[in-house]
């Protein structure tokens, strides 16, 4: 009964809100520090080579990152409500693309199907996103020949893309624990 209660007490924040913040934070960590995920990427000490990844080539990156947490979204809203959030999220995305936003959500629902075949049989969205990444910027070429004739990722290099992939995903536990998310 007393958690029913808290709940009532906490400040209201409303799901534009919500919106608002998933986009202008996910674009803002990427804008600061994707020439320096770069940089990290290209010097991995498990490449023999130096990876091509241009510090000004964040595209594939930023959208990695967008369709990951989008997916992410209900594990931290109610159903019906993330929802809501998501259809707020793909408004606001389709203006800054200045596409419609059955475009805009076709390129993250896309993506997501993307995430699936190629971590396939795992369904770990942070795991997928790593993957993603290393596919989108080729680092398969940078590998030593065993892993390179594979087609597969070093498991280590793997292991260092989701050390940099978890610095990219919302934690909304602080936000759900201290507001009530209203429509």
């Amino acid at each position: 009964m007393a958690l029913g209660l808290t709940s009532l007490f906490k400040k209201k924040v409303a799901e534009e809100k919500v919106a608002d913040l998933f986009v202008n934070i996910i674009f803002n960590a990427v804008d600061t520090s994707f020439p320096e995920v770069s940089v990290i990427l290209n010097n991995d000490v498990n490449l023999l080579s130096e990876a091509q990844v241009d510090p000004n080539n964040q595209d594939d990156f930023l959208l990695i990152v967008l369709a990951g947490n989008f997916k992410l979204l209900d594990d931290y809203f109610y159903e019906g409500q993330e929802d809501r959030i998501r259809e707020l999220i793909v408004e606001r995305l389709a203006a800054v693309y200045e596409i419609d936003s059955v475009s805009m959500r076709t390129v993250l629902d896309n993506l997501n199907s993307y995430f699936g075949r190629i971590n396939y049989p795992s369904k770990n969205t942070h795991y997928a996103m790593s993957r993603a990444v290393f596919l989108k910027y080729n680092l398969n070429e940078f590998q030593k020949d065993y892993f390179r004739k594979l087609k597969a990722p070093d498991p280590i290099l793997l292991k260092n893309i989701d050390e940099i992939m978890e610095q990219f995903i919302i934690k909304w536990d602080t936000l759900t624990e201290k507001y009530r998310i209203t429509d």
